[in-house]
């Protein structure tokens, strides 16, 4: 199962993966605005991969199956402002502060 795999000029570390170079017939016409005009990154064969960089494999191939495409979004950013507040909270209800 070949992919296609593109990069967003206006997203940073968003990829689209889609079964056909060049064929964006079944990506949402809104998705694609937002998209911007993709980058070609490379194309690949799903059957012989076991593992993708930040994508599930299994999950990308049954995207394209189902819907013709997967988009794969950047992680989360970890809120460490968040982290160090719940961690000084927990500290203070031991009594350590």
């Amino acid at each position: 199962m070949l992919c296609t795999i593109y990069k967003s000029p206006k997203k940073a570390q968003t990829y689209l993966f889609i079964n056909k170079r060049d064929d964006f017939s079944s990506v949402p016409e809104a998705l694609m605005k937002t998209f911007g005009t993709p980058i070609l990154v490379t194309i690949i064969n799903l059957a012989t991969k076991e593992k993708l960089g930040m994508a599930d494999v299994v999950k990308v191939r049954e995207n394209l199956a189902e819907q013709g495409f997967y988009l794969q979004l950047p992680p989360p950013q970890e809120d460490l402002l968040k982290a160090f507040k719940a961690e000084m909270a927990a500290k203070k209800e031991q009594g350590e502060l």
